[in-house]
């Protein structure tokens, strides 16, 4: 017998939209003596709007500590926001009950950075994967066993090697394991973090291969969360940049890479090596700012070669969608796009 499942708080569902994060902010206090006098505020995530959409993969780009783990933590119920709105399938998962954690894991699954880390050394894969199932109420001896063959056979892995340790594989078949364990309980979204960033160069296309197919055919959405565009030009419909815990451009994935408006998405880009470029793109030096102590007006003017006397006094503009869906916080955005597609040959993305 399978288990009742938990309710989740229920709002009006948008048929297209499957995730939805508005206004997102978590912060930490550090320090602080009696009474909390002195205490510091460390913003990793302030004010951050997500939309996944059915089948879509989102890109969330930028460097470590730019806040994109914090955000997935908390769509998965793991941190708890200190304000915003999270929507998952129709169901409103922040403020939400304890006893609702298993009926959102049944929702949303995420896929490590490090294979072999992530996974138990002790635990043979089918333990790994049997598991999640029977926490969450499949007792049945004989559906077990035929979900967790099945689910072998997804990620390209045999069922006679379910008996194994991780150990016995190289870190390709790890990956894949990770992503059967996170997709046995048949999730409709599931949050690669570095999905490919610990595994070899030769190895790195088969998984994006196989995450894309099993994307189709288990009509799945994606977060794919990385630090590598060319990892997310090639699997992401739309993306979206975070620098110090906000996001400062999205859009469509060909806006994005064609006609970038951002100096720090065209850092990133720029780290992808194209022989084909007419120019050099926009370069950044430098580490993130400390993020207890920001700098004044745009966070990025001190690494920014565009920025003038606005930009170290004024937060960039609001985040809004233009037509084109394309939005970017910057003072300079049309100025910025337009040098841009002067280092692309005509017709060719970034």
């Amino acid at each position: 017998m399978h288990e009742p499942q938990e309710r989740l708080v229920e709002t009006r569902p948008d048929d297209d939209v499957i995730l939805s994060v508005r206004d997102l902010a978590v912060h930490f206090p550090l320090g602080g003596g009696l009474l909390g006098r002195g205490r510091r505020l460390l913003r990793a995530v302030d004010g951050v709007d997500l939309t996944l959409k059915r089948g879509e993969c989102l890109g969330l780009v930028g460097e470590s500590g730019s806040g994109k783990s914090t955000v997935a933590l908390s769509i998965l119920g793991l941190l708890t926001p200190t304000r915003g709105r999270i929507v998952l399938d129709g169901q409103v998962v922040t403020n939400r009950p304890s006893g609702d954690r298993k009926a959102l894991a049944r929702i949303v699954q995420i896929v490590f950075q490090d294979p072999y880390a992530s996974l138990n050394p002790r635990q043979t894969v089918r333990r790994t994967l049997e598991d999640p199932l029977r926490v969450h109420g499949v007792t049945a001896k004989s559906e077990i066993e035929d979900r967790v063959a099945a689910m072998l056979r997804h990620v390209g892995l045999r069922p006679e090697q379910a008996d194994r340790y991780p150990h016995e594989f190289s870190g390709g078949q790890r990956q894949r394991i990770g992503i059967a364990r996170a997709l046995i309980l048949n999730p409709r979204i599931v949050i690669c973090d570095e999905p490919v960033s610990a595994l070899d160069v030769s190895i790195r296309a088969q998984i994006i291969n196989l995450l894309l197919e099993l994307k189709e055919t288990l009509g799945l959405s994606y977060i794919m969360i990385s630090h590598d565009l060319g990892v997310v030009e090639h699997m992401s419909d739309k993306v979206a940049v975070m620098y110090l815990g906000r996001i400062v451009e999205n859009g469509h994935w060909r806006e994005i890479f064609e006609r970038p408006a951002h100096p720090y998405t065209q850092a990133l880009i720029a780290a992808i090596p194209d022989p084909l470029r007419h120019a050099p793109l926009a370069t950044t030096g430098g580490d993130l700012p400390n993020p207890l102590n920001p700098p004044n007006g745009c966070a990025f003017s001190p690494r920014c070669r565009y920025a003038e006397a606005v930009c170290r006094s004024e937060p960039g503009p609001a985040l809004e969608a233009r037509v084109d869906g394309h939005s970017v916080r910057c003072w300079r955005s049309e100025e910025i796009a337009g040098q841009a597609a002067l280092a692309l040959p005509e017709g060719q993305p970034l």
